[in-house]
């Protein structure tokens, strides 16, 4: 499958901040600019930094980032499922994942996360894919939000339907392991019922569930 990536640029100005959200960028542009201390979800700063560059130069990989005054302070990532995750099994070149969505704390409730997720649906390229992302409680930030588990799944879900994500079922454990955690997928106009019933193989594997 061809990987089309189509860049789109705005810019948003609230509370005294200017910032510019675009997409995908390249891996050579996220290395050129600072990263925001503050992105330390998932792993140190530069390494996250390194880690989004590489997904930016894969032929799927897509990487929509905020930045303002040259440092980048939010990003969002799709790219196809790690080999080693279920999400893989069924080897589509239209499944990708929106695999992490992450903003520096000072830009949090700005709506930084939305105008990312909305940059990169203007690709009309994306109706080709399905896009499905994996919520789990253990990767939100309960501590800093002041959030019940439950109040944050609700927020993440009203994040994801900003672009037509909605709630999926699956038998896959680690989603089935606590009850806040969630599948949330968006199927484009552009993909194939093949894809489609492909898709639901991977999200059961017993049948008897769909």
């Amino acid at each position: 499958m061809e990987h089309i990536k189509k860049h789109h640029i705005r810019s948003i100005f609230k509370s005294d901040h200017r910032i510019t959200v675009e997409g995908p960028v390249p891996a050579e542009q996220i290395m050129e600019l600072t990263f925001h201390s503050d992105l330390d979800a998932f792993r140190r700063p530069t390494e996250q930094q390194e880690a989004i560059a590489e997904i930016a130069a894969l032929p799927e990989g897509r990487i929509i980032i905020a930045h303002e005054n040259n440092t980048i302070i939010g990003y969002v990532t799709f790219h196809y499922a790690d080999e080693c995750e279920r999400w893989s099994e069924g080897n589509m070149t239209d499944l990708i994942e929106l695999g992490a969505i992450e903003v520096a704390d000072e830009y949090r409730s700005l709506g930084v996360g939305r105008e990312m997720l909305l940059t990169a649906m203007q690709d009309t390229y994306m109706e080709n894919y399905i896009i499905f992302t994996t919520e789990y409680y253990w990767h939100w930030d309960l501590k800093g939000s002041g959030l019940s588990v439950w109040d944050y799944r609700k927020m993440m879900e009203r994040l994801m339907q900003n672009i037509d994500m909605t709630w999926y079922a699956t038998d896959d454990p680690e989603i089935c392991s606590h009850p806040a955690n969630c599948l949330m997928v968006r199927i484009g106009s552009q993909v194939p019922m093949t894809s489609e019933e492909q898709f639901d193989r991977v999200r059961f594997r017993h049948r008897f569930m769909y």
